[in-house]
Order: structure tokens, then C-alpha cells, then sequence
């Protein structure tokens, strides 16, 4: 009996250390555990191409406050940044690893085509000419073409007093061609900002473009302007990419209207543009 229990004893050791030895490994090495929350995408699309890159390059203004407006460490805020910044963190990309490059209304179309960015996050009106060389997802935002003036301007209250008129507004944009279909005189220029030094000289009566973006004029420069009348027109923005990536489009889509029903876009709002503006519901983005 005794010399039965020892064998027994014995084998069960020996099959403890067989055990113990595959549990080992033949190299010491141990296996990587999958990371069941790294996104994944089709193969060959530009999703998956982002995200294995690990890095997006990302074209915005960089001289509109609220919207897009750069800091003195020389990376852009404002509503536009964070809803690109949205959609990064959807591809699996920290926002640390985006490239902002400035893009303004002239050449957005251009560095689309080109490679020169992967998608434009800039006060982007989405209209037919543009949808003929870039595509668009969204809409995200519904602006509106409104005026600014100097704040002792009395005599300027709504778009029918720009009529004959020299009125500031940027080249390649919209509200610059709105201006001369209404019968301004319109002086362009590159950005906005731009604009300012003519209206304080007198050289023109007012600034035109989204009135987002002039509200935010209106806060960077206390006491100095005001904006009149009610929008003259629907700016849609949208999201610029290339031309009939049809899938990339779609996707982009559902992330937007991921974050109009999560919170993200007005928590996005609120910590920029809503500073100044009052949160609007999101518009329904157009699945063209």
C-alpha cells in the first residue's frame, strides 16, 4: 500500500512539472493579449489607411475665433477643430498625433485635390460648384451670411444698404460671391481678419461672411463692432474630402450623427463656440 501511494505521489509530480513546463512556453515568451477595442475598418479604404498611419492631416482656419483660431503653442481651437478632432479619436488617433495645417476659403478645394490634407474642418459651405471637385460629409452646422459694422454705425441694417457699397469679404468664399450677386462692391482679401483694418479706415462699410464667424470677431475685439440684421442666407457646413470617397463620406456620417445622439457635439459646442452662441440642434447631415 505504502509503495503504491509513492508511485501515485511520483506521478503526480512529474505530471505537474510536464504541465507546469507547457504552461512555460518553449521561449519565455508570452503572448500578447488582442486589443479587442482597436477599431477596425474595410480593406483598402481610407479609414483603414488613417488608422494603421496613426496620424490624419487635418486642414482648418486658422484666424476664426470660436470656429478655428490658433494659440500661442501654434495648434488651432475652436468648434471646427473639435469636431475634427471627433473624428480622429474615431479612427483610433489621439489628438496629440493630427496635423493642423491652415487652410483658408481659396485654397481648401486645392489641398484636397492635391493630397495636401485628408479631410478640411474650416466653416466649409457645402454647395453644388464645390461638389463637383471635393465631396462633402454633413452637414454639421447651419450658418447664416450677416453683416458687420463699426459699433457707432447706424445707418447699415440689413443686406439691401451693402447694395453699391464696399464690403469686405474673402476670396473664394461664398458670402464674397453672395456680395456681388447682391450688387456690392466687394474688396478681397485672404482672411477675415484681414477685413478689420478696412473697416476702421473707412475703406468699406462692413464685413460679410457666416454669422458665426462674425460673432466671433465681434468677442475678440470688445466694443469695437457689432453685428446687424438677421442672416441673409443658409451656410450648411460640411466636412471637404476627396472627390467620390464615397465610403469614407458615409462613415464620417455616421460618426457625426454618433455625436449629435452621445453628447460629444454639444459638449464640443459648449466648450467654444458656445462661450458667445446659443447651442442649436445639429442639422440632418445629407446622405447624397
Amino acid at each position: 500500500m505504502t509503495r503504491m501511494r509513492i508511485a501515485l505521489a511520483a506521478a503526480a509530480a512529474a505530471t505537474a512539472l510536464v504541465l507546469a513546463g507547457c504552461a512555460g512556453g518553449d521561449t519565455g515568451a508570452t503572448e500578447e493579449p488582442a486589443d479587442e477595442t482597436a477599431p477596425t475598418f474595410p480593406a483598402g479604404s481610407t479609414m483603414e489607411r488613417l488608422s494603421e498611419a496613426g496620424t490624419i492631416t487635418v486642414g482648418t482656419k486658422f484666424d476664426q475665433p470660436l470656429f478655428g483660431l490658433v494659440g500661442p503653442d501654434g495648434v488651432p481651437v475652436g468648434f471646427d477643430v473639435e469636431i475634427a478632432k471627433i473624428i480622429a479619436s474615431e479612427l483610433g488617433i489621439d489628438e496629440e498625433n493630427i496635423e493642423w495645417v491652415e487652410t483658408v476659403s481659396a485654397n481648401r478645394e486645392p489641398f484636397i485635390e492635391n493630397g495636401q490634407v485628408d479631410i478640411v474642418v474650416a466653416t466649409y459651405t457645402i454647395n453644388d460648384a464645390r461638389k463637383e471637385v471635393v465631396s462633402f460629409a454633413g452637414p454639421y452646422f447651419m450658418a447664416g451670411q450677416s453683416i458687420l459694422v463699426l459699433s457707432d454705425n447706424d445707418d447699415i441694417k440689413s443686406e439691401d444698404d451693402l447694395v453699391g457699397q464696399p464690403v469686405c469679404s474673402v476670396t473664394g468664399s461664398t458670402p464674397a460671391a453672395n456680395l456681388k450677386e447682391l450688387g456690392a462692391e466687394v474688396l478681397e482679401t485672404d482672411t477675415y481678419t484681414n477685413c478689420l483694418e478696412p473697416l476702421r479706415s473707412g475703406q468699406v462699410v462692413a464685413v460679410s461672411t457666416d454669422n458665426v464667424i462674425l460673432a466671433g470677431l465681434v468677442a475678440q475685439n470688445e466694443g469695437e463692432f457689432k453685428v446687424v440684421g438677421k442672416p441673409f442666407t443658409e451656410e450648411p457646413y460640411g466636412i471637404g474630402l476627396k472627390l467620390d470617397d464615397t465610403e469614407f463620406r458615409m462613415w464620417i456620417n455616421d460618426v457625426l450623427e454618433a455625436s449629435f445622439e452621445d453628447g460629444r457635439y454639444e459638449e464640443a459646442w459648449n466648450s467654444t463656440a458656445g462661450t458667445v452662441l446659443p447651442f442649436v440642434d445639429p442639422p440632418a447631415v445629407d446622405r447624397y
